[in-house]
């Protein structure tokens, strides 16, 4: 690399960004360290100052690389550090910085909270943020921030809100488009009104009656977990939509981080989100909607007919609920008709129908309705959880009419779970259900 140029080098060494390499280069040669000053990013592990010699505080040690650069834009720390470091880094990059990533580690001390300035208040220091994620928070007081006008990504993963501090942490980001909180817990009434928001990720640990109220006119993909009441009036342009009142799996979390710290907000949201419901949905016509997931221990029978109503463009529909009913009230689902509900969501091109659902569509008078010419258009792809031999013959016939209206199926799946009985009905049911298959073994399979 001697021979190179240095605006190569520089080239070069700019798309290092581990806190570790970045050391190591820097005591290469003279050359070398003068280069890294045009590092574009830089990223501290958990671990980074592990084994560190000297006598300098993690604090120091990352104002003093943060010193050597002139134009960073992306600063990532999982490691240790104080609000007064914070403070001294955001002064010395704040004028560059456009991505910002925190392990807060405070999610559980109260006291940190009332520092002044917290590691909250730090951050308004960077005013040119487009994109900040936090870990580990605890947001018990408004954050002390100006208006952020560049911000576009706003995710807070393993925290405990409260509503106005969470209100006001909003309110100063309003150009958002992309806004992801998980695992939050102690949030109770939520209220967002983002004009710009297109992409919005909630899930919300606690009591399991939480309300939500999203007024989002460019709203396109929305995920919501542990909310019972939910508005979300202008719908115009929502394509993705999944509500679930049970603690969920989101890809963006990492097991990895913040384990301590979410270990009790996960109990709690386990014990407490496997009673929340799902008792209230608004939302109007979803004109624009492609996929709904509808999962859950329970939802209202109200909710649920109100989503299927207004999702009757959808192309890709997940129900996975246990129960309807109201309060404390376990209840099946009522019958519900098969060509009515075929009829009604004429788009349908995959379906996937678990527990309770799947149940309802195999009552003994959903087949009643068929008519001459009756087909399911645009079906493609079926996937049917059956746990229990109960109505074996309705669940045959269901299945069965699915295979023969449904014109252009190109795949079922038959995923059987958990059917303990020394019954004969259930080597008789499992029986039928491979007869399907070997009769349909080009588009039926079982898993």
């Amino acid at each position: 690399m001697d021979s190179l140029p240095d605006a190569i080098i520089q080239y070069i060494l700019s798309h290092l960004s581990n806190a570790r390499d970045v050391a190591a280069c820097n005591c290469v040669s003279k050359r070398w360290r003068e280069s890294l000053t045009y590092l574009r990013s830089l990223y501290f592990p958990r671990n980074s100052f592990d084994s560190r010699p000297g006598s300098y505080s993690s604090d120091t040690v990352v104002w003093k690389m943060l010193s050597a650069t002139a134009c960073l834009e992306e600063l990532v720390v999982y490691s240790p550090f104080t609000s007064a470091g914070l403070a001294s880094w955001l002064s010395l990059v704040h004028s560059s910085l456009k991505d910002l990533e925190l392990r807060m580690d405070n999610v559980m001390d109260y006291q940190a909270c009332l520092d002044s300035p917290s590691k909250l208040d730090c951050i308004a220091a960077a005013k040119k943020l487009k994109s900040l994620k936090l870990w580990g928070v605890l947001m018990a007081n408004p954050p002390k921030w100006d208006v952020f006008e560049n911000l576009l990504c706003l995710e807070i993963v393993g925290a405990r809100l409260e509503d106005p501090a969470l209100s006001a942490a909003l309110g100063a980001c309003p150009n958002l488009t992309n806004l992801v909180l998980l695992g939050c817990e102690g949030v109770r009434s939520v209220s967002i009104e983002l004009p710009y928001l297109e992409h919005c990720k909630l899930d919300f640990y606690g009591s399991g009656n939480c309300s939500l109220s999203l007024t989002c006119p460019q709203i396109e993909l929305l995920e919501v977990q542990g909310c019972s009441w939910i508005r979300v009036r202008e719908t115009s342009c929502l394509r993705n939509l999944s509500i679930a009142n049970n603690a969920g799996k989101h890809s963006t979390y990492d097991p990895g981080m913040l384990f301590s710290q979410l270990c009790r907000i996960l109990i709690i949201g386990l014990l407490c989100d496997a009673l929340g419901r799902v008792y209230m949905v608004d939302f109007g016509k979803l004109s624009a909607l492609e996929s709904l997931s509808m999962r859950g221990v329970q939802w209202c029978w109200d909710a649920i007919s109100k989503m299927l109503e207004w999702s009757n463009e959808v192309k890709h529909l997940y129900m996975k609920v246990e129960f309807t009913g109201d309060l404390e009230a376990l209840l099946p689902f009522p019958e519900v008709d098969f060509v009515e509900f075929f009829n009604s969501h004429p788009k349908l091109q995959k379906f996937d129908i678990h527990g309770a659902m799947f149940a309802a569509l195999c009552q003994k008078n959903s087949l009643k309705n068929v008519e001459p010419g009756f087909v399911i258009p645009c079906l493609e792809e079926v996937v049917v959880q059956v746990r229990s031999p109960l109505n074996a013959e309705q669940k045959m016939n269901t299945l069965e009419s699915l295979l023969k209206y449904g014109k252009n199926l190109k795949k079922m799946v038959i995923r059987i779970l958990q059917m303990k009985s020394s019954h004969s009905s259930t080597d008789e049911f499992f029986d039928e259900i491979c007869r399907l298959r070997f009769m349909n073994r080009k588009i039926v399979r079982i898993e």
